[in-house]
């Protein structure tokens, strides 16, 4: 009878070790279904559906040399701003990942501060020190350097330099994680057959990092291809960014036209993600957080 009751007990608890997990995701699905998967839903199907049913918008973008001009904009932008974060955030996550602990919590927090603040403060800020009479204009007069401020709000480098600043930490921290994994015993083992620093860095550091690159230029290229608040405020007529174009579209309550250019836009992004998981670097470092 014991043994009996045993078996029953272990019977018992395996559909319900099979089903909690299940149970702990249900809320988050259905969360997300209903305030993000029915929207979305709703959204391509009013690029098709509104008025009648017709493929119209889509046949449009390819000619429109308005989307064209702004599709081509918005992947500039994203490519400068990736690569001037990679530049600017490569020696941080190098640098936090090579200090002690004390130092580098310090360095962490002044990394993380901008997520404290708003993207719109952040942004204003940015308009406080490049406008005409803003902190850097008045710092270069000060200095002798130029004689009439420079116009640096409303341009492309402003868009550029503001963005960047956003989106830094998205780049340091994957690097910096994949650089604290690194064995200190390869550097060492390299140092000491009698390789000098820059090779021991461009030959066990940095192929050893990619993967954490790949993330990190992943992940901010991605949210630089919708960013919208920041040029709209620091950007000129010439920095319109596919964001800002879908905004004008509802604004002017053109439905269907914003609907079939948020599409374009999703569908350049996740085209964007399915080739960069097949590359080595982003694969491994998916699976490294996922263990």
């Amino acid at each position: 009878m014991a043994t009996v009751a045993i078996a029953s007990g272990r019977l018992s608890r395996a559909p319900l070790r099979h089903t909690a997990p299940i149970l702990l995701v249900a809320p988050l699905a259905l969360y997300m279904a209903a305030f993000y998967a029915l929207p979305l839903a709703s959204m391509l199907l009013r690029s098709i559906a509104d008025p009648t049913w017709t493929m119209e918008n889509y046949r449009r973008l390819a000619g429109d040399a308005v989307f064209l001009h702004v599709f081509g904009t918005t992947l500039r932008t994203a490519l400068i701003v990736t690569l001037g974060a990679l530049a600017f955030g490569y020696p941080v996550a190098l640098a936090l990942s090579r200090l002690r602990q004390g130092a580098a919590t310090l360095v962490l927090i002044i990394v993380l501060l901008p997520f404290w603040t708003s993207v719109l403060v952040r942004s204003y800020a940015w308009m406080v020190l490049l406008g005409r009479k803003g902190l850097v204009n008045e710092a270069l007069i000060a200095t002798g350097l130029i004689d009439a401020p420079l116009k640096l709000l409303n341009t492309p480098f402003a868009v550029h330099i503001a963005m960047i600043h956003i989106l830094l930490p998205y780049m340091i921290l994957p690097i910096a994680s994949v650089l604290r994994q690194i064995d200190g015993a390869l550097l060492r083992a390299a140092a000491g057959l009698g390789a000098p620093p820059r090779r021991v860095f461009l030959q066990v550091v940095l192929p050893l990092s990619i993967p954490g690159v790949a993330a990190g230029v992943l992940l901010v290229f991605v949210l630089s291809l919708g960013f919208y608040i920041t040029p709209a405020l620091v950007g000129g007529p010439r920095d319109l960014m596919l964001s800002m174009l879908i905004a004008q579209q509802v604004d002017l309550l053109n439905w269907p036209y914003a609907a079939c250019l948020s599409t374009a836009l999703l569908a350049a992004t996740l085209l964007l993600i399915l080739v960069s998981l097949r590359l080595p670097g982003v694969r491994d470092v998916l699976r490294t957080a996922t263990r």
